[in-house]
């Protein structure tokens, strides 16, 4: 197809040429996925929601570009936004996780004219920046080009995932398209059978100067010893799996672990999503129609059917079937000789949309002894995605792997015939909740090895380890917690006053909203950063967290922290942990009778922007609480944004003056300011000790 491009090597070659090959890379990815939303028949077909978890495609439809935005917005190379509205409302809102609210009542979709004005306004503005940016080779993590290359990869992964959706759309709501023809190839399915394959070394996981783009879970190193196992020679047909579905498959609970039964319970599933029809007359759903089923195509199912269908299988055979881990299926792709990258040495594969926009027969693409190792539908793996040793997040998108090291979304491999650029790379690691669908199948093994199904989910991270102790960790210095200070200081000034809704702003890992939970209806604790609210979402729903507490040098204990030490025991669902941007929130968040913004704004790209924003969002009588140590730092704000902290025509302005410019309109001011002490432990014998000064403000 014209619009796929190979993956670029970002190490090589000379600087002019790389930038034609990213602006080309950039423009083709972009067209690419504006005619995969073509497919879609009418303006309405934006606005219906394909899949009750996930939004309508007018979400994803403006959700590439939003990205683009703000992550260059982030990185300080954007140094306006295009559209606030839509930088909000199209920001956040895609994996299904515990803080994620998808009422359709909290969006106002605008129409697909504005969007697709919108984008071109972002496309223009790439293009600019890819024609003018200075940058030099290797690009790396540090590179002003990086979040370029992440947009464009970021906009690829949405290429798929939003043909799933347009593939779980009404048929009313699609039509056809010559670039998107599938395969009209179909016939009986071949005998599956057993292939051995002799046991290696495995060493996961990629270097840093690798050349080509990479996810932040690809980075670090985990090393295996794989026994000998056999595999599947092909993927599970249509076929196959009939005959699981013909055996009880769906009616015998002996089948589903407790996950498993649950979803097959509530969804009332007795066939693959994208199966249609009655027994005996099966059809298959495409992305634009409809077919009779295929036997000799690869079936596409969840996670837990594909685990349920290997149980049955164990119980048939007698032997222990399960899916391959992630060691497993590399060994394959060693076996096979599938271990370089595609750009290098292409595989025969239906995938980078060289082929179909469907799957194909499941005996067509030969690799090695097997068959489709790589490419027609992605392959379930029985490992939940973790994090390799020496993983980082990269500073720009702290959410991409984070939330998903829950042990609760398995790895995906091999790629789809729509998995371009970095989904076909050698070390990438895609995960997706159990019961979520993608264009994805699996195939089988033998083997007696157990595979590790739970890892601990300690916050290894530095700084948000750092984070779990000053929130939750142990007093320093007979000084008080200083979440719970703030949010002692806040319950005072409330008594006597409503106590409806409360916005903790700036929640960090979340130890105030709790407390603040105890008085207040409903409490939005709300954090830029997806690895602080993840600990926060994590506490609520465990009652628990662990993390690394770092000692000295190397050294560190593993600790654990309870709600009910902390003398919080309770139910805490009133509580909303979400990730959000405190200078562009969504409209949503209102109506609060006290918004708490604890050591949030000297750390805001533009804080008169917040604070001109936030009276429109408390009732009048309501509660203000700003508490900061008022530490600018140009690392974070423009000096010229600076609340305080300089001189103005040879006069000394402080944050407390800029405050009152900012509030007094809208505000007064309650009492005097007050310092609250709070550290921070880096080591056992290393803390951070500073002063926050609190101010409170009534709403008029």
């Amino acid at each position: 197809m014209e619009f796929v491009t190979n993956n670029i090597d970002l190490t090589t070659g000379q600087v002019e040429g790389k930038r034609a090959e990213l602006k080309e890379y950039f423009n083709r990815t972009w067209s690419l996925y504006e005619k995969l939303f073509e497919l879609l028949a009418s303006d309405q077909a934006f606005y219906e929601c394909a899949q009750p978890l996930r939004h309508p495609l007018i979400f994803y439809f403006g959700h590439t570009a939003t990205f683009f935005v703000n992550k260059l917005n982030l990185a300080k190379l954007l140094s306006d936004r295009i559209n606030p509205k839509f930088e909000s409302l199209f920001a956040i809102g895609v994996d299904e996780m515990s803080w994620d609210d998808l009422n359709d009542h909290h969006y106002d979709w605008p129409t697909v004219d504005e969007v697709r004005h919108y984008r071109n306004q972002v496309r223009d503005a790439v293009n600019g920046l890819i024609d003018e940016l200075a940058f030099s080779l290797p690009i790396d993590w540090n590179s002003p080009m990086w979040p370029i290359v992440m947009g464009i990869e970021h906009e690829r992964i949405h290429l798929e995932t939003s043909s799933v959706l347009i593939r779980q759309h009404s048929l009313d709501l699609v039509r056809s398209s010559p670039l998107f023809s599938a395969c009209q190839s179909a016939g009986e399915a071949p005998e599956n059978e057993m292939i051995p394959v002799k046991g290696g070394a495995v060493q996961l996981g990629k270097d840093f100067d690798h050349t080509l783009y990479g996810w932040d879970n690809e980075y670090g190193s985990a090393e295996f010893d794989v026994p000998n196992f056999s595999a599947s020679k092909y993927l599970v047909s249509n076929a196959e799996y009939l005959t699981f579905m013909k055996a009880g498959g769906y009616r015998t609970d002996d089948w589903w672990d407790e996950e498993g039964l649950a979803w097959r319970n509530y969804q009332k599933a007795d066939k693959p999503e994208f199966w249609r029809g009655e027994p005996g007359a099966y059809r298959l759903r495409l992305m634009t129609e409809e077919i009779p089923l295929p036997m000799n195509w690869p079936v596409e199912v969840c996670c837990l059917e594909a685990q349920a269908f290997c149980r049955w299988k164990s119980d048939d055979s007698g032997k222990t079937i399960r899916l391959p881990d992630e060691a497993e299926y590399w060994r394959l792709l060693q076996v096979t000789g599938l271990d370089q990258e595609h750009h290098q040495s292409p595989a025969s594969a239906n995938w980078n949309l060289e082929h179909f926009a469907s799957s194909t027969p499941v005996d067509r693409f030969q690799h090695g002894a097997f068959y489709d190792v790589v490419g027609n539908v992605w392959q379930w793996n029985e490992t939940p995605i973790y994090g390799f040793d020496g993983f980082k997040v990269h500073p720009l998108y702290d959410d991409f792997s984070v939330p998903t090291f829950d042990n609760r979304h398995n790895l995906m491999k091999g790629g789809s015939w729509i998995s371009t650029g970095n989904e076909i790379t050698m070390y990438s690691r895609y995960a997706f909740r159990r019961h979520f669908y993608q264009h994805a199948g699996f195939r089988y093994i033998t083997s007696n090895k157990e595979v590790k199904m739970d890892f601990d989910v300690y916050e290894t991270d530095e700084l948000v380890a750092q984070y779990c102790e000053f929130h939750y960790g142990d007093e320093c210095f007979k000084t008080p917690n200083f979440p719970k200070a703030i949010a002692e200081l806040a319950l005072k000034a409330t008594e006597g006053r409503a106590r409806g809704r409360a916005l903790d702003i700036g929640a960090s890992v979340g130890r105030a909203a709790f407390e603040l939970a105890a008085a207040f209806r409903h409490v939005d604790a709300l954090d830029f950063s997806a690895r602080f609210v993840q600990v926060g979402a994590r506490m609520q729903s465990k009652g628990r967290i662990r993390y690394e507490r770092a000692e000295e040098g190397e050294l560190v204990t593993f600790q654990e922290r309870t709600l009910d030490e902390l003398g919080l025991p309770g139910d805490y669902a009133h509580v909303n942990f979400m990730q959000q941007d405190a200078t562009n929130m969504k409209a949503e968040f209102t109506e609060y009778d006290l918004v708490v913004a604890a050591n949030l704004i000297d750390r805001l790209n533009d804080p008169a922007r917040f604070l001109r924003d936030i009276p429109s969002r408390i009732n009048p009588g309501g509660v203000l609480l700003i508490a900061s140590p008022y530490t600018w730092l140009e690392a974070f704000t423009p000096k010229e944004k600076w609340l305080g902290g300089f001189k103005r025509d040879g006069e000394p302005v402080s944050t407390l003056d800029g405050l009152h410019a900012e509030l007094d309109k809208s505000f007064d001011l309650l009492g005097d300011p007050v310092k609250v002490p709070f550290i921070i432990r880096e080591t056992v014998h290393k803390h951070q000790h500073t002063l926050s000064e609190v101010t409170l403000w009534i709403r008029k």
